[in-house]
């Protein structure tokens, strides 16, 4: 057999506790888990934890990231076999509103993300992959000629802020599942405002 190396096992308990902190994380949340807890719950030390992310903070923005890929993936999906640019970029804002009911979206990105990092740092990780995926949607909308003429950047941002206020409140509402179709009309309006009347009418 060949002996494993450093870098090797490095990874495994790295990933285990990320996998064991999106669990626990998403399950009862960053003020309820304790960094031992997670490190138990992933077969290691607490030492092994502090070693590998210096911190209870340090893990859960691993566990944050860990969940924005799983985010950005979904919503990649969600637009691949859309017709055209419009219909992709109207399915991926679907996709980010359906995914705020997951548990783990719910607790960790919308709930605790912005408490325990900061909303700097929460947006600086969204650029890299939901935000990203956004601002490229509605590039490529853009160019395809669906959107109107505007500052695309700012839109996105305004875009991106009013989806992830619909998710705070999908995260917060009693009643979830009975309140999406509701945001996802009025995202829709919002999304609608900057298109082009004559091409969105015809789709």
């Amino acid at each position: 057999m060949t002996r494993r190396t450093q870098a090797e096992r490095s990874a495994d308990t790295t990933s285990a506790l990320i996998t064991a902190g999106l669990r626990l994380f998403g399950q009862h949340g960053y003020a309820a888990t304790s960094i031992e807890t997670v490190a138990a719950e992933a077969g290691v030390t607490k030492g092994a934890a502090y070693h590998h992310f210096e911190g209870k903070v340090g893990l859960f923005r691993a566990v944050f990231i860990r969940q924005e890929k799983h985010l950005a993936a979904a919503l990649s999906r969600a637009g691949m076999n859309a017709p055209d640019t419009w219909s992709a970029l109207r399915a991926g804002c679907h996709a980010f509103l359906e995914h705020c009911l997951e548990q783990n979206t719910r607790q960790i990105v919308l709930l605790d993300g912005p408490a325990v990092l900061g909303w700097g740092i929460v947006r600086e990780i969204e650029y890299q992959h939901t935000l990203r995926l956004l601002r490229d949607g509605m590039r490529a909308a853009a160019a395809d000629g669906w959107i109107t003429g505007g500052n695309l950047d700012i839109r996105c941002q305004l875009l991106f802020g009013a989806l992830c206020e619909g998710g705070m409140l999908l995260a917060r509402t009693d009643d979830p599942a009975m309140t999406l179709p509701i945001v996802i009309r009025e995202a829709d309006n919002l999304l609608d405002s900057f298109a082009q009347p004559a091409r969105t009418r015809s789709s």
